[in-house]
């Protein structure tokens, strides 16, 4: 085994065995205006939005225009009831606890009239003992939510300055609900999580542990427990699948709440390893204490072994940034995550699961939960655990400054112990980064010119800033065993040190209007958000707009681009490097190649410059809405081009060509631990078909990139005009090709492509049915669709040389329909 650093990871307990009496409140639940109309059936976990919606009292927002119609929402109180009657068994207990997983946001709560509690904190859990305030019978649970918005505001008067970010920095709720530049303003209220009666001892079991130099996981296990003597106690940690012990203790167990430990060792462990370089391995650990052959207390946790580490040293060129597994250097691949609905109690686990494995499906090893949403569930959590997905965990602020004082400080904390002691047993977790663009704002966006800070607000706000981000969060996640960076990124974009130290967030392609070649040159040493919009396909923009609404001057069209000069920035690169679209259709067909043009640029520049560069997630994977988005999957899981170009891009080996100094340069990336033998080789044709030359070779490519081949290009180019010129690499690992690059000469408006004389036939063979294609001539992005079907396709988007293609369909389609609704088109058949 390799030796690895002394590691030190603390676990929780998950309870596997008997549970204690509960109680599920989610039934039978009204709501209405404070004080105000007929009571109206309520959905618990749910929001007041999708409750209206439910109700007939407000249009879909995500449909039209609607969004405008519902703004009047956020501006009042809310009331939801509901009368529940409590088991027997649970009123037979002696502590009985009211348990709100979450409530959004302010919150006054009471139990057959008496007030029992009050929140400030969607990212909060809420516990109360209600044992007195029970009866047997029927009893009314009542709960009163005030607008976050008009708490907002009347904080913001408060304070004689005004911070950026307005009233939203005030409320401990997502911020992403007051709109963002791909999302609604839907500032809702409700009881978004599980609401539960409990009961119990409070017994539970606890683990941490360290990885030591020669491997050896050494385990401390913790009991709490109730005993109701002082008595000799036997502590055990097994294994519960295959009984070996792990660590043994027996101590003196004094009368009362019990708080005891116990030391273990698991020698040469299998570890947790991200995806594509090892296994996800977890142990099951049963922690007994016992008084004779009596047993005290039981409880059986799910534990992995891993170490993470952010690798941040001094070199030549600034300071590294990139992430360690098990000693093992990771070139981080993903995409920053959202959250997938404006209404989160609809997101089903089904749908988290499905924008998981997408991202597994295109090859990705990370994703960032950004801190303009919220903390997702432990289901989604668990879901990366098991399929080796690295997590950057953002704490929930973005984009703006946040208050200071005590009240806000206090709640702020314990929102952060809560999520970093829910999430420390999850081995997905590389990195808690305290904000989004925080640092960068107050240094780089002229805050303090726009809001006439004074000197001394100015330097309040400051150091209430590093209070918080710089050593508060810091030290609530020191005993994680996870690391922490204040804010993402350290350096605003506009900085050459941005690119030489520490994460980048590179917008000089959107924001600055550069042209996407601008990829290849700025690169950093990690790359965590850098992005470029699409619109989303046609299928989509039906299911929120009218025919006569497909337009790009549409109000309803406009709705659905929530940045100020989207449309125009979409438009200002498209006129770059694609001619302008026939019609609409053609215009979104485009727009997609145009985004995943950009962004696959963008990746390969990063891993070819891989060890320098060691990391590249690209903004976004998903989205919130229907909507024109810098993601790669639609609201409603559709792959616009750019999820099917990360695929490739992102493979473990792959090829990059790339021209430099009027030579082509075939790079290869190797993103596994071992050195892959391969055969190479180099094709130039023309659209037409015709072959100029080729080139072909053997190579090693070890870990990492390497350049295998270089070549003039006259040599390769031959006769051939730069207007009719394709380049092919294709890599291939005993004889079976497993990745291709094009390279063309000019951009792809200035390709002269003739009709490719392409044909396709539908195939269905043991169950499954195939798309085959041929095609006689260059075809440049065949992009396949069968309309009114939701379907996924092994490959879409891509350029075909002359010769034959199978692509896998998936989806519920039949051989029949898919022959009488596939369309088949190319970039040819927009002009």
């Amino acid at each position: 085994m390799k030796k690895l650093l002394p590691c030190l990871l603390l676990l929780c307990a998950r309870l596997l065995s008997a549970q204690t009496p509960t109680q599920t409140l989610h039934d039978g639940w009204q709501f209405r205006k404070l004080n105000e109309g007929e009571w109206l059936p309520a959905t618990v976990p749910g929001t007041v939005h999708t409750d209206l919606v439910n109700a007939g009292k407000i249009p879909d927002p995500f449909i039209g225009t609607n969004e405008k119609q519902v703004q009047w929402v956020e501006n009042e109180d809310w009331e939801y009831r509901c009368k529940f009657t409590p088991s027997k068994e649970l009123l037979a207990q002696k502590n009985i606890r009211l348990v709100f997983e979450g409530l959004d946001t302010y919150a006054s709560v009471y139990l057959n009239s008496e007030l029992v509690l009050e929140t400030d904190n969607m990212f909060r859990s809420w516990r109360r003992d209600v044992k007195q305030q029970l009866k047997k019978g029927s009893n009314e649970l009542r709960i009163v939510f005030a607008s976050a918005v008009r708490k907002g505001k009347e904080a913001a008067a408060k304070l004689p300055y005004t911070l950026p970010g307005d009233e939203k920095v005030f409320t401990r709720k997502a911020q992403y609900q007051y709109g963002w530049d791909w999302g609604p303003r839907l500032v809702t209220c409700g009881i978004w999580k599980t609401v539960r009666l409990e009961a119990g001892t409070g017994a539970k079991a606890g683990l941490d542990y360290s990885i030591d130099a020669d491997g050896a996981v050494r385990l401390t296990a913790s009991f709490h427990f109730y005993s109701d003597r002082m008595r000799q106690c036997t502590l055990r940690v097994t294994d519960a699948e295959t009984g070996a012990l792990y660590g043994i203790d027996t101590l003196l167990c004094p009368k009362g709440r019990v708080q005891l430990a116990c030391k273990g060792r698991v020698g040469d462990p299998r570890l947790w390893w991200c995806r594509g370089l090892g296994p996800q391995h977890f142990y099951r650990l049963k922690c007994t204490a016992l008084s004779g052959e009596k047993i005290l207390m039981e409880e059986t946790l799910e534990a992995a072994f891993r170490q993470i580490e952010l690798v941040r040293d001094k070199d030549a060129q600034g300071e590294t940034f990139y992430f360690r597994v098990n000693g093992v250097p990771v070139f981080a691949k993903g995409a920053n995550y959202i959250p997938p609905d404006n209404f989160l109690p609809r997101v089903t686990t089904g749908k988290r699961k499905q924008i998981l494995l997408d991202a597994c499906a295109a090859n990705m090893n990370m994703i960032r939960v950004w801190g303009g949403g919220v903390y997702e569930t432990d289901e989604f959590y668990s879901l990366c655990d098991s399929l080796g997905l690295l997590v950057w965990q953002d704490f929930m602020y973005a984009c703006a400054m946040y208050p200071g004082d005590s009240a806000f400080f206090h709640n702020a904390s314990r929102e952060a112990e809560e999520q970093v002691l829910r999430l420390k047993k999850h081995p997905c977790i590389a990195l808690w980064c305290g904000n989004n663009e925080i640092d960068e704002g107050w240094k780089n966006w002229g805050w303090q010119k726009q809001y006439k800070y004074s000197a001394a607000d100015s330097t309040k706000i400051w150091n209430d800033y590093l209070d918080f981000f710089e050593m508060h969060l810091r030290l609530i996640t020191l005993r994680s065993g996870v690391p922490y960076w204040p804010s993402s990124p350290s350096i605003g974009w506009g900085h050459a040190e941005s690119l030489q130290q520490g994460d980048s967030h590179y917008w000089g392609v959107w924001w600055g209007m550069e042209p996407f070649e601008a990829y290849e040159k700025k690169v950093g040493r990690f790359m965590s958000e850098y992005g470029f919009q699409g619109m989303p396909p046609v299928s989509t923009l039906r299911r929120f707009a009218a025919e006569q609404d497909l337009s790009l001057r549409s109000e309803v069209m406009k709705q659905h681009q929530k940045h100020p000069k989207g449309f125009e920035t979409i438009q200002t690169h498209l006129e770059r490097d694609y001619r302008q679209p026939k019609n609409f259709e053609s215009y979104v067909y485009v727009s997609q190649l145009l985004q995943a043009r950009g962004i696959t640029m963008a990746i390969r520049a990063h891993r070819r410059a891989r060890p320098y560069c060691m990391g590249t997630l690209y903004w976004q994977l998903n989205d919130c809405w229907p909507v024109t988005s810098w993601s790669g999957v639609d609201h409603y899981g559709s792959w616009k081009a750019l999820h099917y170009a990360v695929k490739d891009a992102y493979k473990t080996t792959g090829a990059s060509l790339v021209l430099q100094d009027d030579s082509v340069h075939l790079y290869v990336v190797n993103d596994s631990t071992e050195s892959v033998k391969l055969r190479w080789s180099i094709h130039a044709l023309d659209v037409n078909g015709n072959f100029k030359s080729a080139e072909a070779g053997e190579a090693q490519a070890p870990p990492g990139s390497k350049r295998i081949a270089v070549f003039p290009l006259n040599a390769l180019q031959k006769d051939a005009r730069k207007e009719e010129l394709v380049l092919n690499a294709t890599l291939a690992i005993n004889g079976q090709t497993i990745d291709e690059d094009f390279l063309f000469l000019v951009p792809p408006k200035a390709l002269e492509l003739p009709d490719p004389k392409l044909g396709w036939k539908v195939e269905e063979r043991e169950g499954n049915l195939f798309i085959k294609l041929k095609t006689e001539r260059f075809a440049k992005n065949v992009f396949l669709e069968a309309q009114g079907h939701e379907l996924r396709f092994s490959d879409n988007f891509f350029d075909m040389r002359p010769g034959e293609k199978s692509i896998t369909v998936h989806g519920a389609i039949t051989a029949e329909q898919l022959k009488a609704k596939l369309n088949v088109r190319t970039l040819r058949d927009t002009y």
